[in-house]
């Protein structure tokens, strides 16, 4: 085989695994593979356990790695002075100095408090995004994006149902 040969060859089977293995994530995921639910936390619970603590959407979202419809959470219109917490455990997430409105339909912050969150890469609708998960129980969040303002440019957009809200 000639050289030139041979590197297309190479190149095509690299190309065909690397769509293999695009195809494969989705499925993972849809399969309920997550690496934030694939590591240990602090606060660990059986599955029963947070059936019976979260009400089906609140595990949906949490626990599944479901995603709340948008406009749809009091939180969003959230305007008050205060903490968002996550819903499972009770982990202080964000402050509402770091809310903004992001105009998407999920309430955003621009920054976690120190420690608060973890991230993740999920695959699950087929390209890499940055999943966002409480660091003390694994609790899906939702998403950072990198069209947020400044200072950090970041958009954490978060479910309603993962957070609870304790005014100041």
């Amino acid at each position: 085989m000639t050289d030139t040969r041979q590197d297309f060859v190479s190149h095509r089977r690299t190309f065909l695994g690397l769509l293999g293995l695009g195809a494969a994530m989705p499925t993972l995921a849809a399969c309920g593979f997550s690496p934030a639910q694939a590591k240990s936390f602090p606060i660990a619970r059986s599955d029963a356990e947070w059936r019976k603590r979260l009400t089906r959407e609140e595990y949906r979202i949490l626990r599944e790695a479901g995603t709340e419809r948008a406009f749809t959470s009091p939180l969003d219109n959230e305007k008050r002075k205060g903490t968002f917490l996550c819903a499972g455990c009770g982990n202080e997430l964000y402050s509402s100095a770091t809310k903004y409105d992001s105009k998407s339909g999920w309430p955003s912050f621009w920054k976690a408090l120190p420690g608060a969150v973890g991230t993740a890469t999920d695959y699950k609708i087929g390209y890499p995004r940055t999943e966002v998960h409480c660091a003390d129980c694994g609790g899906h969040l939702g998403h950072i994006f990198g069209d947020g303002p400044e200072p950090t440019g970041k958009r954490h957009c978060i479910n309603g149902l993962a957070m609870d809200f304790v005014p100041a």
